[in-house]
C-alpha cells in the first residue's frame, strides 16, 4: 500500500477542457484536451500555465463515465473560450499519496488511497485529482494524487 497522508489544501485555477470519459478512454482522450489547453495558454503567457492536472468528478454510480477536467495550472481567473473553460481543483481536506514510475502502475496508487481511507474510517468525496510533474522521458517523475474527503 502507498503512503497516504491527509493535508489540507487551497483551491487551484486551471485552464481545462472538459470531457465525459469513460475510465478505460482516459488514455485516448487527455492528449487532444491538453493540446487545446496548451494552444490557449500559449496565446495568454500572463496566465502562467505550470504543471498539467486531471481533475475526476466522480460519478454516482463508481463505473460510469465520469467528467474530466484535463487542464494545466494558471495563476489567474481568465474568461472561458471555446472548450477551454476556468476551472478550479477544490480546496479542503484530502487523502494524498505520490506515485513515483510509470502511469501503467497509476491504478494501484488511487486503490491504495481507497484502501487506506477505509482502513482509517475517512469518507472520499466527489472529486480525486492527479498534478503531473514532468521530467525528460514519457512518463511523470512524480504524480501527486488527492482524494477530497467528505
Amino acid at each position: 500500500m502507498p503512503q497516504v497522508d491527509l493535508e489540507t489544501v487551497e483551491p487551484q485555477l486551471l485552464a481545462a477542457v472538459r470531457a465525459n470519459v469513460e475510465i478505460k478512454e482516459i488514455p485516448n482522450a487527455w492528449q487532444p484536451a491538453i493540446y487545446a489547453v496548451k494552444a490557449f495558454l500559449a496565446e495568454r503567457p500572463t496566465l502562467a500555465g505550470a504543471r498539467q492536472v486531471f481533475l475526476y468528478h466522480h460519478p454516482t454510480q463508481r463505473q460510469a463515465s465520469m467528467e474530466i477536467d484535463f487542464g494545466i495550472e494558471v495563476a489567474q481567473p481568465f474568461a472561458d473560450e471555446a472548450s477551454v473553460k476556468c476551472v478550479s481543483a477544490p480546496g479542503g481536506r484530502v487523502a494524498t499519496s505520490i506515485h513515483l514510475g510509470a502511469l501503467t502502475t497509476l491504478p494501484q496508487t488511487h486503490m491504495g488511497i481507497h484502501q487506506w481511507c477505509a482502513a482509517n474510517g475517512h469518507a472520499i468525496g466527489g472529486f480525486s485529482w492527479e498534478t503531473y510533474e514532468w521530467g525528460d522521458g514519457p512518463d511523470p517523475s512524480r504524480t501527486i494524487v488527492r482524494y477530497l474527503l467528505r
